[in-house]
Order: C-alpha cells, then structure tokens, then sequence
C-alpha cells in the first residue's frame, strides 16, 4: 500500500468506524468477540496444549555417560576460520563495543589473574597464565589507546592469541602441536569473557542495546567449541583424549516434568493426574509438527489475507495494517526456524501443511525458498524454545497446492490455535487473575524488570507462551488485560491499586527484545501508538476506560464524603489514577456537563455533610441546658477550625477535587451558622453574668483570640459577607478590667519591689560589671511587670484601633503612675543616704555650747574651713543607675507601643468638640525654686545655711529643697510639681539648718497658684519678697492635665529625668564645698601672695628706685594650686566608677563641670540684679589665673588619652557648652570702661528688642551725665514660649531636640547678662541697672498679656472652624 493511498484514507475514519456498529461487528475478522461463551473446556485444552509444547521445545538436558572411547586423532585446529569471522563481526555496523567497556574488560582481566574471578572456567592456572600474559600488554598505555577508539573485537582477538601462543608454546617440543587446539579454546574463552562484560549487571543496557554483537560473539565461540568440549574439563585440559561423552536425557513426557503444564491444572481446578491423562490422549496430535504446521498455514492465511488472520478492514490505516503484518511475518517465520531447529523432523510438515484458498491471489514460487529453509534449518547450532541465532525468512514458501480454508465449515484450521483467540485469552486470562489472587500470589517482577504484576511470574509465562502461540498482537494483549483487570474491578475482586499496576505493566517497555514477543501484558511502544491498534482494540480500550472513569468518580464521591471524618480513606490513589492513565490520555475526554454534573453532586453532598459535622460537633461541646461558659464557645471553635486546619493540611498541595473545594464548601457552610450561635451565646452569658459571678478575664481574652482567627479566616473566605459577631464590642470590658486590675498591682509594686531590693551592683566583683549589671532587682521588677502587662495587651492584636489607643492611654497612666511611686520612694531614701552627718558633725555632737563657740572663734580667726571627702555610698549610687537605666527602657516601651501613631488614631477618630469635655479637671504645676538674694545671716560666721520648705495653707509639707552651706544669696535650682483642681496658696519658708538645736528661721513668702493666672500656659518669674529680709525666686508654669498617651508618657519620662537630675545633684553637692574652697579668692590671694619677698618690700621705700609690680605665679604653681581639687576629683571618681554606669558617670561629670563653671563665674562677677554689688572687680592678674583654671579643668575632665588621643572622660561638645562661651567672653568685657559697657549694653538689647518685635520707649538721659541714650527702655525680653513643657519630654529624642533648641536659641540671640553683672560692681551704675530692671518687668508684662490676647483669639478660631465642620456633617446627615 502506499503512502498516498494511506493518507488519502484520512485520519477521521477511526471516528466513524467507531460510530458504525456494522465495523465492530463483521464477521469475517479475526479480532470479532462472540457473543457465545467460551466452553470451559475447550479453553482448558487449548491452554494445556500450550504448556505442553512448551515442555516439547524446552532445551534437552544432557548427562555425562562413561564408555570406552576410541582414542582421537589429534588435530592441529578446530578447522573454523575464526579470522574470517572475527572480521566479518568487527566490520558490521552494530561490531563496535560501547563506551567504558574496556574498562570493564580491565577489571574482569585483573579478576582472572588475581583468581577471583567467579566464573569457574576461569580458575585453571593455566588460563590465568595466557590471561595473564594478554593483560600486561592490555595495560600498555598506547595500546589501549588504540582499544578505546576502535573498540572492536579483532584488535582484541589479535593480540590475545599473540600471547597466548607465545606461554602455550613454552615448554613444548618442536613437533608438538598440541598447543595450537588449546590457543584456539583460549581464544573461546577469551571471548565467552567479553560476552559476559556485555552482560553485566552493572550496565545491562550494553546487551540490550547491542543484541546482534551478542549473538554473533556467542556464535562465535560455539563454532570454536565444536563437539562442546569444555575446557574446565580435566580430560580436555591435559592430553585431550576423553573417556566420557554426553548425551541427552530423553522426555519423560511425565507432567510431574512440566510446571507449566501442572499450573494449567491447577489454574481450572483438575489435578495432574487428570492433566497427564489428557496430555497421553493426544500426544501424537500435539506435537511439534503440528505446530510448525499451524504456522505455516497461519503464515498462508496472512499472505492470502484470509478472515483466519487480521485484514486490512481491521485497521484504521493501510500502513498501521502494514506494519503489523511485516512484523507478524518476520516474527512467524523466526517461530518455525525455532521449531524445525528443535525437531528437525517438523521439516516434512512444511511439506504437508495444507495451503487455503486463495481466492484469485496469486502464490510465490516454493523451491528455492524451500531448499533454503532446509538448508538453513539443518546447521549445526544450539537452540533454545524458539529463538534462533540469525532469523531465517520463510514467508515466501508455497507449500502445497492442496489446501481449503476449513473456517469455512466452522472448523478450525489450526491444532494449538482456538477457534478465537482473542476470546479465549480473555478467558484464560480471568481464569489465571481468580487462581492467583485466590492462591495470594506475590506479584512478580521478572517479565518486566522495576515494575511489578498482578500476576506471578509462572502464570505471566504462561500467558506468553498463549499469547505468542496464539498471535495475539501485543496491542490486544494489553487491551485484553486491561478489560479483565477492569472486570476484576467493577467486581471488587482488585482494588485501585493492582488496577494502577495493570495499567503500569501495559504501559511498561519489554526490555529483553529477544523475548519481547512472548511478553504476556506489555505491548512496549505500541501501548503509545494507538493509531496503529486495531479498531476493535481501540473501542474495546475506550470502553475499558470509560467504565473504569465512571467507576472511579463514584469511588470518589464516596471518598469525599468522609473528608470531615477523623481519618478519611484517601484519595491520593484515585487522584493519582485519573491524572497518570485517564487524564493524561489523548484518547480520552469526558464532556463538560458530565464533569459538571459530578461537581454540583459533589459540593451539594459535601454541604449536607458539613451541616451534619457541625451539628455533632455542637452536641458534643456545647451542653443542652443553658448554663454555657465561655470555654464552650472556645471548645465550639477550637474544634470547627481544628476541622478546617486539618482540611488545608490535608488538601494543602491540591485544594480542589475535580473543581469542588472541600475546605471551603465546609468554611461556608459551618462559619456563618458558628457565628451566629456563638453570638446569642456570648449575649446570654454575659447578661447572666451582670446578676452572677463575672466572667473570669482569661476566659474573655482566650474567647477573643479564637473568635479573631474564626473572622479572619471569614473574611477570606467570604468578602463582603459581614461576620455577625460584634467581638470588640462585646468583650471590650474585659480589656478594662484587665487594666484596672493592673492599675492596682502597680500602685504596691513600687514598695514591694523596693523591699526586696538591696540596691547592690548584680556581680560578685563590681570592679569588672557590666553596664548591664549595675542597676539593681527592684527597677527590673518593676519594668518586668510593666512589659508583661504591655504585651499581654500588645498579643491580644485587638482590631478596633481606637479602642486599642484607649486602653494603652490608660495603661500609660498607669505605668506613669507606678514610675513615680518608685521615684518618690527611692529619692526619699537617697536623700537619707546622701544628709547623713560627717564624723567632725557627729564628734560636735558631745561638745558643750562653750566649746562650739571656742571652736567657732578658732575657726574665724584662722579663717579655716573643714572640708571632708564625702564617701558615697554603693546603694545611693546604684539608685541612680536604676532611675538612668529605666529612663531608657521606658524609652523602649514608647517606640514598640508607637505612642506617635496611637495618640494619632485618637485625634483623628476623636468626637468633635461639643462632645467633649470641655473643661480641665486637673492642672499641672511645675514650681522651679531658682534662688534668693540677701537672706538674714543666722550664724556667727556672718553667713546662713539655708534651704527652703514648700507647705500649702494647710500645712501640708509639699517639698524641702537641699541645704546650701554659707550663703546669703543662694542658688538651688529645684523643681516641684503639683497637681491641683483649683486655685492654692502656697506658702515658701526659708530656713538655717544647724547642727544642733532648732533651725532658725530665714524668711517666708506666700503666693497663689491660680490656673486663670496662668491660663496662656507661659512660664512665670515670681520675685516673691521675704518678711524679714531679702527675696526669693520662683518660676511657675502650669500645663493642663490631659487623657493623652502622649502626655502620660511625657509626664512619666520627666519625673524620671528630674529625678536623675536631683540624685545627681546631690551627689555634686557633696563635692561642691570643696570646689568652692579650692576656686576661692582667698587661693588667688595665696597664689599672689608667694611672689612677695622681704626685697620687694623694702623697694616699698626706696625712693631712687622706680618701683616695678610684684612677680606673679608662674604656670606650674597655678596649676598646682588645683592639685588638691583634681585629686579629690579622682578619689571620687574612683569610688564612683566602681559602681556607676559610664553614662551615669558622664552625666555626673558633667553637673561636676557645670559646678566648676558656676564657682569660676561667681569669682569674677556677682549674680544678675538691679541692685549694686559689694564684690569688687578681680585684678588683670588675678582674672588670668582664674582662665588658666578654666583651661586646666577642661582638659582634666576630657581626659585626653595621651597614647590615642581619645577622649575618655565628657566629650568637648559638654564641656564647651553655652555657659563655658558666656565665661570666656567675661575677659573681652571685663576691663573695659563703665561708658563703653553700657553702650554694648544698649546695642544688644535693642537688637533683641527688634528680634522680639518689641517698640522700644523714648530714650531717658539722667542730668546728661552720661550718654546712655534710652538706656533705661532698652530691655531684652525672652521669647514667649513654653519651656520643658510635658509634651517636649516626652521621649529621650524630644528632651535631646528641646536641648538642641535652646542652645540654638542661645546662640542666635546674645545676651547683655554678663554685661550687667559687670555693671553691678560699677558703682556708677545702679542708675542704669534700676531702670533696665523696671523696664524688663514692664515689658515682660506686656509680652504676656500679647501673648493671652493670641491664644484667645487662636482658641476662637478653632472652635469656630470646628463648629462649622459639626454643623456641615450635620447638614450632610
């Protein structure tokens, strides 16, 4: 047929001849299916007549029998041209060995000659020896460079039996010529090696690729080993004169001898004996003859093209018909050659096979294809079942002239051929499938290697040996098995997975090609090639298929419907089934409705199913009677979304099945009637509980967490579906409770932490701690609670924003509240730490009042001071690391609870202002007790000590300043604060500490704190006149108390900060007498007064003599005059160091430094007032020491590291703060005129005034004395803002930015200050200072009442704005 012919068929006739019931049902083809029943005992006998002849063809075995044998000719050669063939394997296109095989030949080399070799023949020393001597020229590199390109056999055998001659020569005679019969049998076994190489387990694909190089080497080294001699033999090994031969074992024609025939038996249920009775009966029908001969006529029928074979019509294209045919040619014709090979006698049945009709065909000629077969047929060679060596084509042969077609009677024409085959197969093969699976049969794996059968491995030989004696095309073989493993299935007799491994042996390759026909189930390649399939098979294959994809989807409905059960079956296995065989096939399609159909069925069972699994869910967790919990409502959802995590997991890799999602049908279906049920039950116990014992708090936390999951997993499930359950609204009060009851644990946690605190550094050796382990237990109590309460709150992840900013406001009240409890605490006792007496104190104690004054008048007439290092105690000092290190950890808070965002939410989400309170219950005031001029003098020094107690009108003490020793102008710097609802009296009274007795009575003051006094929130300064003598200092600002987180951690943080100030205060304090001592006047003094000698004196009163000033200090005794104070300093430190943080240690450095600068100052100018000073101006020599001071400090606290050049004491930008630059501009002033003075005076305080954008008044010039043009209207006044306001200390970044500013603001707007200190010990400047002193407080006073006109004015607006956005949202409702 050709190839036009064949496409002009086109490819849609399988379709149509698939819609055509006369196609599948004509009778004139081989492939019909009766509709009759296969007689069981035909089938029996036709499986049986199989097996038989199979017994038949088997190899014969052979026995050594011992007789008297002629003593043989020797020979000098086998007489084979071994040459010639060795040649004609190498120059053949399949002669070449594959890559790495001489490396394997190698290995087996080395075997040989090392004798471990496992092979038996190869053990003889003298083969080891010939081997051997080859191996030593295989290992030669250039020869085996040759071996690896060529590859071939002759190289090989060349040089082999080079060297095998060469050893086998050794030691014989000249006329001996034994040796050439053994070099040749050397050579055989050099080659039965090579064979076994090509086979080896390790690359078993080399004989299977290479199937013609094997046979021809095999072939081979049979035609070297004529008469089978064997070389391990004894007889062979030495003289070659045998005393034995073999000879075959003659038939026994016993069944007890065929296994196959014996499982046939077995498989139709008969014994042997009844097997051997019928094999007995029909010995002398069914014999090899009679084989050769069916195939012979079989072979007639395909070449007439006769019904008794396929025909064109049984296939969809001329060239799949052709190609069958040309293998079922080629295939028969290789089965006869086997038979004739077996039983050289069958010849004469292909002389009496009758030939069919032929129907007009013409015949090819018969003699010469005939004496060809004979010729071909009659070679010596071995044999096995039915292969043969090279395969001999006898489709041509006209046998006989006298044939019919029997079929035409009804009769078959064949012996071992049924009637049917196809049917009979069937049959067979259900017979075999029931008898293993009823004997158990352990699937095999021999008939195809890594797969595994349905059957065992004697019935899958069995059904073979059928399949090939029978013709059974490959393609039908696979069809066939799959329609009876289908039966198998639909009867429940195999499940899903010996199904998949029907599908997987038909789909298996054969991998032994030479066995390849007698494969029983596996078509190989064809499986794939279905357009090459006969028609039938191709119908009967959709038809398997079909019902196999029907069966299956009812299987998996039923799977599916226990998906919500506790261990569901699986459904991997039918999932996998579908996708690798129903799928995956071309072939195979189902239509859209009908997968449509199995999903509507699918999700609508699925939700019935879900409905029941909540229902027996609710039974089981929720009792009947109504006195629920909410752990019910837990338990309710802990086990609907347990359910639906299991759901995921289980379908994590493929969600939907066939199109239906089981998860989430069953979030569908059981979320929404869960959240209905769990709301009314939520209502009802809470409403029970209003009458009853509230709802313990975890239980209300726990419930919220898993209703939070439960609508989470709604929402995406279900978008823009409401959940019905108002979580937040409900369970709010929770939450609340939650902080009041932590409100009341931290208004004791402060005490109790301190209790069980001992304040020591957390290390065995303090020397070597960490900055880590310098605070103590009570602080990390404290926070721990605070951070445990935090983020018990933080883990509740609560959805309702505002609400969420609401509780952490009031958590923050909270916290804040706690942190000052521990600081008011811990100062009172450092106080108690830090006033304890020294020991000269505690010695004054005993003395009588008559030795306290001696001592006293001592004292003054030595003018002596006694200063005492003070021994800081390690707790005094580690409470100051507590107060430093939970500065920094509140820090900490505020940045992971986002107090920015949080006080955002509530501003933007807070209700307009009408709904607000609108009134401040609550004021904060923050009195900042600064200092006192011209106190009374209490003791006989001429000075007092005095501190200052704040009471209110009821006496109550509200704060007690430290005690400032000899000072009638002192400076305390102190903050207090106050919360108050109204207006309050406060009463200051200044008092003069004394060791002994009664403190005596200073001075006192009253003022009012009143919130409408200070309603633009604007600091005040109160120079509050004292009844006896002098006045006192005090700046007062207000803020309003605020329900602002940001407020409340503002607040918290500036009690912290202030506190940490006050502690480092005092510890300066201490040190601060004797800086006081060491920068004095009276050390100036002492320092000048060195230079003056007896000389100098008398020159006082030479009168020829011009007299010269007094040599002052040089630089190291000024430097000296320090030493004392430095090393004060470091012996402090050093007791500081061991216990203080290095930030902490810093920080007091740096109060120490500003101490310094403070001392220095009062040296050369009087503090700041209206009034004259009675301290007289410094010298030029004196005020150079005092700078040569300064420089020397300021080197000593930066601690430059001479080796580094690191700084490791206070950085230069501390030291050199706004203070240090106002010190060191007092020497550019300092000696100027009082003229000159006033003028810079009056410069810069107009240039603030402009700054300020503040008129200055007409210019007032007393008596035209002096030109101070204005000078009494020129007055600078601050800006009008509000300084260290809660809300600017509100984090560590805020106070460090507050900081930045006001040393900016400094910086940009210059003070006259020091100017008017100067002026101060001018004399003829108290005019002036009166005037500016008036002035400032007048303009200060107009700066404010501007400044409450603008806040009037500003509030107005906004309430304005803001009524207008109510009344338009009003509008828009």
């Amino acid at each position: 047929m050709s190839t036009s012919s064949t496409q002009s068929r086109g490819l849609n006739r399988r379709i149509n001849s698939l819609q055509s019931e006369d196609r599948l049902s004509r009778h004139g083809s081989h492939s019909h299916q009766r509709k009759n029943s296969i007689d069981y005992n035909q089938a029996y006998t036709h499986a049986l007549r199989v097996a038989y002849l199979v017994y038949l063809l088997q190899p014969r075995q052979k026995k050594i029998q011992h007789v008297p044998a002629p003593q043989q000719i020797a020979r000098a050669g086998t007489g084979v041209d071994w040459m010639k063939e060795i040649k004609t394997i190498s120059t053949s296109n399949s002669g070449r060995f594959p890559k790495g095989f001489m490396t394997e030949l190698g290995k087996r080399l080395e075997e040989v000659f090392k004798g471990t070799e496992k092979l038996p023949e190869y053990k003889d020393p003298l083969i080891r020896r010939t081997f051997s001597a080859f191996l030593i020229q295989f290992q030669d590199k250039n020869y085996r460079k040759t071996l690896d390109t060529d590859r071939t056999v002759e190289p090989l055998a060349l040089m082999f039996i080079s060297r095998a001659t060469g050893e086998l020569r050794k030691g014989k005679a000249p006329d001996d010529d034994s040796w050439k019969m053994m070099s040749e049998r050397h050579l055989a076994m050099f080659i039965r090696l090579l064979r076994a190489v090509l086979k080896d387990k390790n690359h078993h694909e080399w004989a299977r690729d290479r199937p013609e190089l094997t046979a021809r080497l095999e072939t081979l080294e049979r035609k070297i080993l004529q008469m089978d001699e064997d070389l391990t033999s004894a007889s062979t090994l030495t003289s070659g004169a045998g005393t034995t031969i073999e000879v075959e074992v003659p038939l026994s024609h016993e069944v007890k001898d065929m296994p196959l025939v014996q499982r046939v038996a077995r498989i139709f249920g008969l014994t042997n004996t009844m097997a051997q009775s019928d094999i007995n009966k029909n010995r002398p029908v069914w014999t090899i003859k009679a084989a050769v001969s069916d195939l012979k006529t079989y072979q007639a029928n395909l070449s007439l093209n006769t019904r008794h074979t396929l025909r064109n019509e049984d296939f969809d294209t001329d060239n799949a018909f052709e190609l069958w045919r040309d293998a079922e040619k080629s295939e028969v014709a290789a089965m006869i050659t086997a038979l004739v090979k077996q039983d050289p006698g069958a010849i004469s049945a292909i002389a009496k096979a009758p030939r069919p009709s032929s129907g007009g065909v013409s015949h090819s000629p018969a003699d010469s294809g005939y004496s060809e077969t004979i010729r071909r047929v009659s070679e010596p060679t071995d044999h096995d079942s039915y292969a043969f060596d090279q395969p001999v084509d006898v489709s041509g042969l006209n046998l006989s002239d006298d044939g019919s077609d029997k079929s035409e009677t009804g009769d078959s024409p064949y012996v071992f051929i049924p009637p049917d085959p196809r049917s009979y197969f069937k049959f067979v093969l259900m017979q075999i499938l029931s008898y293993d699976f009823s004997q158990g049969q352990q699937p095999g794996s021999d008939i195809i290697p890594n797969s595994s059968n349905l059957l065992s491995n004697q019935s899958l030989e069995l059904l073979g040996e059928i399949a090939m004696r029978w013709r059974i095309p490959h393609f039908s073989r696979s069809v066939l098995f799959l329609d009876a493993a289908k039966d198998k299935f639909m009867d429940q007799d195999i499940d899903i997975n010996q199904l998949d491994m029907a599908f997987q042996s038909v789909k298996e390759y054969a991998q032994d090609s030479k066995h390849f026909s007698k494969s029983a189930i596996s078509s190989g390649e064809l499986f794939y090639d279905k357009e090459n399939w006969t028609i039938a098979d191709f119908a009967l294959y959709r038809a398997v298929v079909s019902a196999i994809y029907e069966a299956l989807l009812r299987d998996l409905y039923n799977i599916m419907l226990q998906c919500y059960e506790q261990k569901p079956p699986t459904i991997g296995n039918v999932m996998l089934f579908l996708q690798e065989h129903l799928h995956s096939d071309p072939q195979f399609s189902p239509s859209a409705d009908e997968e449509k159909r199995f999903q509507d069925a699918l999700a609508n069972g699925l939700k019935e199913k879900a409905r029941e699994v909540y229902s027996e869910l609710v039974k089981d967790k929720v009792p009947e009677e109504q006195n629920w919990e909410f752990y019910h409502i837990i338990q309710l959802g802990q086990a609907v979304m347990k359910l639906a995590e299991r759901l995921q997991k289980r379908y994590r890799k493929s969600p939907e099945i066939m199109g239906v999602n089981p998860m989430m049908i069953y979030i569908k279906t059981v979320l929404p009637a869960f959240a209905d049920d769990a709301r009314d039950m939520i209502v009802e116990i809470l409403a029970d509980a209003k009458d009853n014992d509230p709802v313990p708090m975890e239980d209300g936390f726990d419930l919220y967490k898993e209703l939070k999951d439960i609508r989470r997993i709604f929402a995406d499930a279900l978008p823009g579906v409401p959940f019905t359950i108002p979580i937040e609204e409900l369970l709010n009060d929770f939450v609340w409770r939650l902080i009041a009851d932590v409100d009341k644990k931290l208004l004791t946690s402060a005490e109790n932490a301190i209790k069980r605190d001992d304040f020591r550094v957390r290390t065995s050796h303090p020397e070597g701690a960490s900055d880590d382990e310098r605070h103590s237990t009570s602080i990390m109590d404290m926070y721990q609670f605070f951070n445990q309460s935090i983020q018990q709150l933080i883990g509740l992840e609560w959805d309702d924003d505002l609400q969420y900013a609401k509780f952490m406001t009031a958590l923050s009240r909270s916290v804040g509240g706690a942190l000052s409890r521990y600081c008011e605490i811990v100062f009172e006792m450092f106080k108690k730490e830090m006033s304890r007496i020294s020991p000269a104190q505690e010695a004054a104690l005993t003395q009588s009042k008559q030795e306290k004054w001696m001592q006293a008048a001592k004292d003054a007439w030595s003018n002596k001071e006694k200063i005492e290092p003070f021994q800081f105690y390690p707790q005094s000092l580690v409470k100051l690391n507590n107060i430093e290190w939970a500065t920094y950890q509140l820090d900490d808070i505020q940045r992971r609870v986002d107090v920015d965002t949080l006080a955002t939410i509530v501003k933007k989400r807070a209700p307009p202002l009408t709904h607000r309170q609108k009134r401040t219950n609550n004021y904060f005031f923050t009195i900042k007790i600064v200092e006192a001029e011209n106190l009374k003098a209490c003791d006989v020094s001429g000075y007092s000590d005095p501190y200052v107690v704040l009471g209110d009108e009821y006496q109550k003490r509200l704060a007690k300043t430290r005690i400032i020793y000899s000072n009638l102008n002192p400076r305390w710097d102190e903050t207090v604060e106050i919360t108050t609802a109204g207006p309050i009296n406060i009463i200051a009274t200044i008092w003069d500490w004394d060791t002994l007795g009664p403190h005596d009575y200073v001075g006192r003051t009253n003022f009012k704190l009143d919130p409408s006094a200070f309603s633009d929130y604007l600091p005040q300064d109160i120079w509050a006149d004292l009844d006896t003598q002098g006045r006192l200092l005090l700046r007062v600002s207000m803020e309003g108390e605020r329900d602002d987180i940001e407020f409340y951690y503002g607040k918290a943080f500036r009690t912290l900060k202030r506190t940490e100030r006050e502690m480092t205060r005092s510890i300066t304090d201490k040190l601060s007498a004797y800086i006081r001592l060491c920068l004095s006047r009276t050390t100036l003094r002492g320092l000048l007064s060195k230079g003056i000698s007896m000389a100098s004196v008398s020159s006082l009163f030479s009168r020829n003599r011009t007299s010269a000033p007094p040599p002052g200090p040089s630089d190291v005794e000024i430097y000296r005059a320090l030493d004392p104070l430095t090393d004060y300093f470091n012996d402090n430190f050093y007791i500081m160091r061991e216990t203080l943080t290095s930030s902490a240690m810093i920080m007091v450095m740096t109060r120490l430094w500003k101490e310094v600068l403070t001392t220095l100052e009062s040296l050369l100018v009087p503090p700041l007032s209206d009034k004259p000073s009675s301290q007289r101006q410094l010298s030029q020599q004196e005020v150079d020491i005092v700078f040569k001071w300064l420089q020397h400090l300021l080197e000593f606290f930066q601690a430059i590291d001479e080796e580094t050049g690191e700084s490791l004491g206070v950085p230069v930008e501390i030291l050199k703060s706004t203070k240090y630059i106002d010190l060191v501009s007092i020497n550019f002033f300092y000696n100027q005129s009082t003229e000159d003075l006033i003028r810079t005076s009056e410069r810069t305080a107009s240039a603030a005034a402009s700054r300020n954008r503040i008129s200055a008044p007409p210019s007032m010039t007393p008596n035209n004395q002096h030109v101070w043009a204005g000078s009494s209207m020129l007055l600078s006044v601050p800006s009008a803002r509000r300084a260290k306001s809660i809300m600017r200390s509100r984090t560590l970044g805020t106070m460090r930015q507050a900081k930045a500013e006001k040393r900016k603001e400094a910086q940009a707007e210059p003070s006259d200050d020091m100017i008017l200190r100067i002026l101060r010990m001018r004399p003829e400047a108290e005019r002036y200072l009166k005037d500016r002193a008036r002035q400032k407080e007048k303009l200060a006073a107009q700066a404010a009442a501007d400044a409450i006109v603008r806040q009037s004015v500003n509030a107005s607006n906004r309430m304005m704005s803001r009524d207008h956005q109510v009344g338009g949202g009003e509008r828009m409702r």
